[in-house]
Protein backbone atom coordinates (compact mmCIF):
# COMPACT_ATOMS: atom_id res chain seq x y z
CA UNK A 1 0.00 0.00 0.00
CA UNK A 2 1.34 3.52 -1.15
CA UNK A 3 1.55 6.39 1.08
CA UNK A 4 2.34 9.67 0.39
CA UNK A 5 5.29 12.26 -0.12
CA UNK A 6 3.71 15.56 1.48
CA UNK A 7 5.01 18.88 0.83
CA UNK A 8 3.18 21.91 2.05
CA UNK A 9 4.94 25.10 0.74
CA UNK A 10 4.39 28.68 2.17
CA UNK A 11 4.77 32.23 0.40
CA UNK A 12 6.30 34.76 3.15
CA UNK A 13 8.05 36.94 0.79
CA UNK A 14 6.06 39.91 -0.26
CA UNK A 15 5.05 39.44 -3.58
CA UNK A 16 2.95 36.56 -5.79
CA UNK A 17 5.73 33.95 -6.28
CA UNK A 18 5.04 30.82 -9.32
CA UNK A 19 6.84 27.30 -7.20
CA UNK A 20 7.67 24.12 -9.09
CA UNK A 21 8.64 20.69 -7.63
CA UNK A 22 10.65 18.71 -9.27
CA UNK A 23 12.62 15.66 -8.01
CA UNK A 24 16.68 14.57 -7.62
CA UNK A 25 17.56 12.50 -11.12
CA UNK A 26 17.97 8.75 -10.22
CA UNK A 27 21.12 6.89 -10.78
CA UNK A 28 20.88 5.04 -14.14
CA UNK A 29 23.72 2.70 -15.50
CA UNK A 30 25.35 2.86 -18.27
CA UNK A 31 26.33 7.21 -18.52
CA UNK A 32 24.21 8.10 -20.58
CA UNK A 33 22.70 11.96 -20.64
CA UNK A 34 19.62 12.13 -17.62
CA UNK A 35 16.73 14.39 -18.25
CA UNK A 36 15.10 16.05 -15.61
CA UNK A 37 11.15 16.98 -15.66
CA UNK A 38 8.92 19.20 -13.45
CA UNK A 39 6.69 17.38 -11.51
CA UNK A 40 4.09 20.09 -10.04
CA UNK A 41 3.85 23.97 -10.46
CA UNK A 42 1.29 26.67 -8.66
CA UNK A 43 1.68 30.02 -8.01
CA UNK A 44 0.86 31.31 -4.47
CA UNK A 45 -0.30 34.40 -2.81
CA UNK A 46 1.85 36.20 0.09
CA UNK A 47 0.87 34.86 3.17
CA UNK A 48 0.26 38.79 4.83
CA UNK A 49 -2.63 39.34 1.96
CA UNK A 50 -4.05 36.28 2.67
CA UNK A 51 -2.38 33.86 0.84
CA UNK A 52 -3.15 30.21 1.49
CA UNK A 53 -0.03 27.27 0.72
CA UNK A 54 -0.07 25.07 -2.00
CA UNK A 55 0.16 21.23 -1.45
CA UNK A 56 2.25 19.06 -3.54
CA UNK A 57 1.26 15.32 -3.25
CA UNK A 58 2.97 12.25 -4.82
CA UNK A 59 1.88 8.60 -4.24
CA UNK A 60 5.24 6.45 -2.27
CA UNK A 61 5.82 3.93 -4.58
CA UNK A 62 8.59 3.19 -6.71
CA UNK A 63 7.22 3.38 -10.76
CA UNK A 64 8.83 2.38 -13.77
CA UNK A 65 7.90 4.81 -16.74
CA UNK A 66 8.16 5.27 -20.49
CA UNK A 67 7.23 7.70 -23.02
CA UNK A 68 6.77 7.93 -26.47
CA UNK A 69 8.84 11.57 -27.73
CA UNK A 70 7.52 14.86 -29.24
CA UNK A 71 10.78 16.49 -30.35
CA UNK A 72 14.44 15.81 -28.53
CA UNK A 73 14.20 16.71 -24.88
CA UNK A 74 15.24 19.92 -24.54
CA UNK A 75 14.89 22.49 -21.25
CA UNK A 76 11.20 24.08 -21.37
CA UNK A 77 9.88 21.45 -24.12
CA UNK A 78 7.32 18.76 -23.19
CA UNK A 79 9.19 15.69 -22.67
CA UNK A 80 6.84 13.36 -24.46
CA UNK A 81 3.24 12.35 -24.40
CA UNK A 82 1.57 8.59 -24.67
CA UNK A 83 2.59 7.67 -21.12
CA UNK A 84 2.98 4.18 -19.22
CA UNK A 85 3.87 3.21 -16.11
CA UNK A 86 4.46 -0.01 -13.88
CA UNK A 87 4.38 -0.58 -10.19
CA UNK A 88 7.66 -2.12 -9.31
CA UNK A 89 10.40 -2.75 -6.60
CA UNK A 90 13.94 -2.16 -6.10
CA UNK A 91 16.13 -5.11 -5.86
CA UNK A 92 17.52 -5.64 -2.06
CA UNK A 93 20.80 -5.91 -0.70
CA UNK A 94 22.54 -9.09 -0.30
CA UNK A 95 20.36 -11.19 1.62
CA UNK A 96 17.10 -9.56 1.37
CA UNK A 97 14.19 -11.52 0.12
CA UNK A 98 13.88 -11.10 -3.61
CA UNK A 99 11.71 -8.76 -5.41
CA UNK A 100 9.80 -8.15 -8.79
CA UNK A 101 12.35 -5.57 -10.21
CA UNK A 102 12.37 -6.21 -14.02
CA UNK A 103 9.67 -4.89 -16.12
CA UNK A 104 9.64 -4.70 -20.09
CA UNK A 105 8.65 -2.49 -22.70
CA UNK A 106 6.06 -3.23 -25.18
CA UNK A 107 5.39 -0.70 -28.17
CA UNK A 108 2.69 -2.72 -29.84
CA UNK A 109 -0.56 -2.96 -30.17
CA UNK A 110 0.32 0.10 -27.96
CA UNK A 111 2.61 1.47 -25.58
CA UNK A 112 2.99 -0.12 -21.97
CA UNK A 113 4.59 -2.23 -19.44
CA UNK A 114 4.81 -5.83 -18.10
CA UNK A 115 4.11 -6.66 -15.08
CA UNK A 116 7.95 -6.94 -12.96
CA UNK A 117 9.41 -10.23 -12.64
CA UNK A 118 12.45 -10.79 -10.25
CA UNK A 119 15.66 -10.94 -11.52
CA UNK A 120 18.77 -10.82 -10.54
CA UNK A 121 20.49 -8.90 -12.88
CA UNK A 122 19.89 -4.71 -11.49
CA UNK A 123 22.46 -3.35 -8.37
CA UNK A 124 20.49 -2.95 -4.95
CA UNK A 125 18.52 -0.04 -5.05
CA UNK A 126 17.52 0.03 -8.84
CA UNK A 127 15.00 -1.58 -11.15
CA UNK A 128 15.69 -2.38 -14.77
CA UNK A 129 13.34 -1.87 -17.79
CA UNK A 130 14.30 -4.14 -20.80
CA UNK A 131 13.66 -2.18 -24.12
CA UNK A 132 12.03 -4.11 -27.19
CA UNK A 133 13.39 -3.65 -31.03
CA UNK A 134 12.49 -0.96 -32.50
CA UNK A 135 13.80 2.27 -34.99
CA UNK A 136 14.34 5.51 -32.42
CA UNK A 137 15.26 7.75 -35.73
CA UNK A 138 11.43 6.81 -36.64
CA UNK A 139 9.54 6.90 -33.10
CA UNK A 140 12.11 7.90 -30.31
CA UNK A 141 10.93 6.91 -26.40
CA UNK A 142 12.20 7.72 -23.12
CA UNK A 143 12.58 5.55 -20.27
CA UNK A 144 13.27 6.06 -16.57
CA UNK A 145 11.47 7.15 -13.38
CA UNK A 146 7.66 8.08 -12.56
CA UNK A 147 5.46 9.70 -10.15
CA UNK A 148 1.84 9.63 -9.86
CA UNK A 149 -0.81 11.85 -7.92
CA UNK A 150 -3.40 10.95 -5.33
CA UNK A 151 -5.65 11.79 -8.57
CA UNK A 152 -3.71 9.44 -10.97
CA UNK A 153 -2.22 11.94 -13.07
CA UNK A 154 1.35 10.39 -14.00
CA UNK A 155 4.85 12.51 -14.56
CA UNK A 156 8.12 11.26 -16.15
CA UNK A 157 10.37 12.42 -13.05
CA UNK A 158 13.41 11.68 -14.98
CA UNK A 159 14.62 9.76 -17.93
CA UNK A 160 17.44 8.35 -20.03
CA UNK A 161 16.36 8.38 -24.13
CA UNK A 162 15.70 4.73 -24.78
CA UNK A 163 17.34 2.64 -27.06
CA UNK A 164 16.70 -0.48 -28.59
CA UNK A 165 17.48 -4.21 -27.16
CA UNK A 166 19.01 -2.06 -23.85
CA UNK A 167 18.65 -2.95 -20.01
CA UNK A 168 18.24 -0.07 -18.00
CA UNK A 169 18.68 -0.10 -14.78
CA UNK A 170 17.64 2.90 -12.41
CA UNK A 171 17.94 3.60 -9.20
CA UNK A 172 15.32 6.65 -7.46
CA UNK A 173 16.68 8.91 -5.11
CA UNK A 174 14.11 10.50 -2.83
CA UNK A 175 15.20 13.52 -2.85
CA UNK A 176 12.75 17.03 -4.06
CA UNK A 177 13.29 20.41 -4.59
CA UNK A 178 10.98 23.47 -4.73
CA UNK A 179 11.85 26.51 -6.62
CA UNK A 180 10.75 29.36 -7.58
CA UNK A 181 9.77 29.91 -11.45
CA UNK A 182 7.39 28.20 -13.58
CA UNK A 183 7.55 24.93 -15.06
CA UNK A 184 4.22 22.78 -15.84
CA UNK A 185 4.51 19.39 -15.04
CA UNK A 186 6.47 17.24 -17.61
CA UNK A 187 8.60 20.44 -18.79
CA UNK A 188 12.07 19.55 -18.86
CA UNK A 189 13.84 21.35 -16.72
CA UNK A 190 17.92 21.55 -16.14
CA UNK A 191 18.34 20.12 -12.88
CA UNK A 192 21.63 22.07 -12.26
CA UNK A 193 20.59 25.22 -12.26
CA UNK A 194 17.36 24.57 -11.16
CA UNK A 195 18.77 22.89 -8.03
CA UNK A 196 20.94 25.70 -6.92
CA UNK A 197 19.24 27.77 -3.63
CA UNK A 198 16.44 25.67 -3.99
CA UNK A 199 14.58 23.76 -0.84
CA UNK A 200 16.09 20.41 -0.19
CA UNK A 201 12.89 18.14 1.12
CA UNK A 202 15.55 14.79 2.09
CA UNK A 203 12.90 11.73 2.19
CA UNK A 204 15.70 9.56 1.83
CA UNK A 205 16.35 9.01 5.58
CA UNK A 206 12.36 8.64 6.00
CA UNK A 207 10.62 11.67 6.38
CA UNK A 208 7.65 12.24 3.86
CA UNK A 209 5.62 15.22 4.72
CA UNK A 210 7.61 18.70 4.41
CA UNK A 211 6.64 22.24 5.49
CA UNK A 212 8.55 24.76 3.49
CA UNK A 213 8.40 28.59 3.50
CA UNK A 214 9.72 31.17 1.00
CA UNK A 215 10.84 33.50 3.02
CA UNK A 216 10.78 37.15 2.49
CA UNK A 217 15.15 36.97 2.05
CA UNK A 218 14.44 34.76 -1.02
CA UNK A 219 16.00 31.72 1.65
CA UNK A 220 13.94 28.81 2.41
CA UNK A 221 12.88 27.07 5.75
CA UNK A 222 11.95 23.37 5.88
CA UNK A 223 10.58 21.13 8.22
CA UNK A 224 10.01 17.84 8.13
CA UNK A 225 7.86 14.92 9.98
CA UNK A 226 6.49 11.38 9.06
CA UNK A 227 3.67 10.58 7.43
CA UNK A 228 0.29 11.02 10.11
CA UNK A 229 -1.96 9.42 7.42
CA UNK A 230 -1.49 6.42 5.31
CA UNK A 231 -3.25 6.47 2.43
CA UNK A 232 -5.89 9.15 3.68
CA UNK A 233 -6.56 7.05 6.83
CA UNK A 234 -5.51 7.97 10.14
CA UNK A 235 -2.45 5.98 11.59
CA UNK A 236 -3.51 4.32 14.80
CA UNK A 237 -2.14 6.66 17.61
CA UNK A 238 0.28 5.49 20.53
CA UNK A 239 -1.80 4.31 23.37
CA UNK A 240 -0.50 3.92 27.30
CA UNK A 241 -0.19 0.54 28.35
CA UNK A 242 1.11 -0.05 32.12
CA UNK A 243 2.72 -3.31 31.36
CA UNK A 244 4.86 -1.93 28.68
CA UNK A 245 8.72 -3.20 29.10
CA UNK A 246 10.98 -0.99 30.30
CA UNK A 247 14.21 -1.75 27.63
CA UNK A 248 17.74 -0.63 28.72
CA UNK A 249 20.00 1.18 25.56
CA UNK A 250 22.19 -1.88 24.68
CA UNK A 251 18.90 -4.17 24.00
CA UNK A 252 17.06 -1.45 22.60
CA UNK A 253 19.45 -1.61 20.07
CA UNK A 254 19.62 -5.21 19.25
CA UNK A 255 17.39 -4.86 15.84
CA UNK A 256 17.36 -2.71 12.67
CA UNK A 257 15.34 -1.65 10.32
CA UNK A 258 16.44 -0.68 6.36
CA UNK A 259 14.09 0.68 3.71
CA UNK A 260 13.07 -1.11 0.67
CA UNK A 261 15.94 -2.02 -1.02
CA UNK A 262 18.29 -2.20 2.01
CA UNK A 263 20.94 0.75 1.63
CA UNK A 264 19.95 2.38 4.64
CA UNK A 265 19.10 1.75 8.46
CA UNK A 266 16.13 4.37 9.20
CA UNK A 267 14.73 2.57 12.64
CA UNK A 268 16.59 0.76 15.38
CA UNK A 269 14.24 -0.99 18.15
CA UNK A 270 14.56 -3.99 20.63
CA UNK A 271 13.36 -7.83 19.49
CA UNK A 272 12.85 -10.92 21.29
CA UNK A 273 13.53 -13.11 18.70
CA UNK A 274 13.56 -12.46 14.71
CA UNK A 275 10.81 -15.76 13.50
CA UNK A 276 8.23 -14.92 11.86
CA UNK A 277 6.31 -12.80 13.03
CA UNK A 278 9.25 -10.31 13.97
CA UNK A 279 7.72 -7.39 16.59
CA UNK A 280 10.01 -4.75 17.20
CA UNK A 281 9.55 -2.79 20.60
CA UNK A 282 11.00 1.10 21.58
CA UNK A 283 11.45 2.12 18.23
CA UNK A 284 13.70 4.67 17.88
CA UNK A 285 12.18 6.54 14.99
CA UNK A 286 8.65 5.09 15.04
CA UNK A 287 7.04 7.49 12.31
CA UNK A 288 9.08 6.41 9.43
CA UNK A 289 7.32 3.15 9.61
CA UNK A 290 4.51 2.91 7.42
CA UNK A 291 1.59 -0.01 7.93
CA UNK A 292 1.71 -2.17 4.55
CA UNK A 293 5.17 -1.34 3.54
CA UNK A 294 7.73 -3.39 2.75
CA UNK A 295 11.11 -3.18 4.71
CA UNK A 296 14.35 -5.07 5.73
CA UNK A 297 14.44 -6.26 9.48
CA UNK A 298 17.05 -8.20 10.77
CA UNK A 299 19.62 -8.11 13.96
CA UNK A 300 22.33 -5.00 14.73
CA UNK A 301 24.49 -5.63 11.27
CA UNK A 302 22.25 -8.15 9.84
CA UNK A 303 21.68 -10.89 8.56
CA UNK A 304 18.64 -9.09 7.15
CA UNK A 305 15.19 -10.15 5.45
CA UNK A 306 12.43 -8.70 3.51
CA UNK A 307 8.92 -7.83 5.59
CA UNK A 308 6.09 -6.51 5.33
CA UNK A 309 4.91 -4.24 8.32
CA UNK A 310 1.69 -5.71 9.26
CA UNK A 311 1.03 -3.81 12.85
CA UNK A 312 2.40 -0.23 13.91
CA UNK A 313 1.18 1.05 17.43
CA UNK A 314 3.00 3.59 19.23
CA UNK A 315 6.38 2.63 19.08
CA UNK A 316 5.99 -1.14 18.39
CA UNK A 317 5.99 -2.46 14.73
CA UNK A 318 5.27 -6.27 13.58
CA UNK A 319 6.93 -7.34 10.66
CA UNK A 320 5.18 -10.69 8.47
Amino acid sequence: MSTLFTINIQNNSSSFQNFYVFQQPAIYVGGQQVYSNSLWSQGVLPSSTGGSSATFLMLQQFYAGVQQQITPPAVGGVSGYSSAIQAIGLTPAAGGSPTNNTTSMIISPALGLTPPVNTTGPQAGSYRIITPTFNPTVTPYNAGAASQSPSGIVTLSNFVVAQPNQNIDCQPVLQFYVQTGTYTPGTVINFSTSSVNAALCNATTGFVTFNVSYNVDGTWSVTSSAATKVMGQPRIQAQAHPSTLSLSADAANNAEIKNEAGTAVICTGYAANFNTPVTVQALSNPGVIQLHSEYQVGPTGGPYTGRMCTSIVGNTATFA
